[in-house]
């Protein structure tokens, strides 16, 4: 973690490298069994893949605000949000981000950037519509909390193995559906491609569950480092629940189009029924987090 006054997490450090460990294994893996199968694609895969992590790590902020419809906000135009943000600076001794807005009635914060020099915290109208300030100010501590943990950083670089195996996954899917993978006169051809698919899908399965794993324990270690900063617990449980309830409510169209950026939310948009990402969700659950900060609710009561 940057240096600040955010309680340091053991856990989530050790949770990192570890990650990265297994991450690392799997990656060397994949590329010694690539360029055994099929070193071409191989390259050009890994070109296309640094090419997206490089953009995903430079200009993140930029994506992620373009696509969510956000603009940055002056403190003249929103002085109670720059004013709680500005506590919280205070209070952690962290540089300021960017303060931003999106236009949208789903009620959720989040935070981008590659560092804390070069980093955004954006609110939607939604979450400012519903939260007291004591409870906007849990949630805005939890997503500083991610830019002194440099979470963007760190789930850009574990998400690197999951793009190259994705694309090479896909490239292969399609390669076989346009030129058949049991019509090819070069039967060599077509089991090559099989080959390609079945290690890049392993690889990209491997890196998806290893990445969702981490992903949910830094919004735990989130919560925990800005209810201790806060010293208000309460005030953020009161703010998961409130925003967990009021997603009901919000229409499915409107939660469908927010899903893709789940990763980045303070609390996921999901709509009813299955779906993949309540099996294999970016963040904890409700009741999880929820315990979690009772703990830490008595913990502080009782002065630990």
């Amino acid at each position: 973690m940057a240096r600040t006054r955010y309680a340091s997490d053991r856990g989530l450090t050790s949770r990192m490298l570890v990650t990265m460990f297994l991450l690392g294994l799997v990656y060397v893996a994949f590329v010694t069994a690539f360029y055994v199968i099929a070193p071409g694609w191989g390259l050009f895969a890994l070109v296309i893949a640094v090419l997206f992590l490089f953009a995903q790590y430079f200009f993140s902020d930029r994506i992620t605000l373009f696509a969510m419809h956000g603009r940055e906000v002056s403190p003249e135009e929103m002085p109670q949000l720059h004013g709680v943000v500005d506590r919280i600076c205070a209070m952690s001794d962290a540089p300021k981000p960017k303060v931003a807005v999106a236009d949208t009635d789903v009620p959720n914060a989040f935070a981008t950037g590659r560092n804390q020099r070069k980093s955004v915290v954006c609110v939607t109208t939604g979450l400012l519509r519903r939260l007291d300030p004591v409870e906007l100010e849990g949630v805005l501590a939890h997503e500083m909390a991610h830019i002194a943990h440099r979470d963007v950083a760190v789930m850009t670089i574990a998400s690197f193995l999951g793009v190259c195996a994705g694309l090479i996954t896909r490239f292969g899917l399609e390669a076989g559906l346009w030129g058949g993978f049991g019509r090819r006169n070069d039967q060599n051809t077509g089991l090559v491609l099989l080959a390609v698919v079945a290690v890049s899908a392993i690889a990209y399965a491997i890196s998806f569950l290893l990445t969702r794993a981490l992903s949910r324990y830094r919004e735990l270690s989130a919560d925990r480092a800005a209810a201790l900063l806060t010293g208000r617990p309460s005030a953020l449980a009161g703010a998961l629940t409130k925003i967990s309830g009021e997603m009901a409510r919000i229409p499915t169209k409107d939660l469908r189009a927010a899903e893709p950026f789940n990763a980045f939310f303070f609390a996921p948009a999901l709509t009813k029924g299955f779906s993949i990402s309540s099996l294999f969700s970016t963040h904890p659950s409700l009741e999880r987090r929820l315990a979690q900060l009772q703990d830490i609710s008595g913990q502080l009561s009782r002065g630990v």
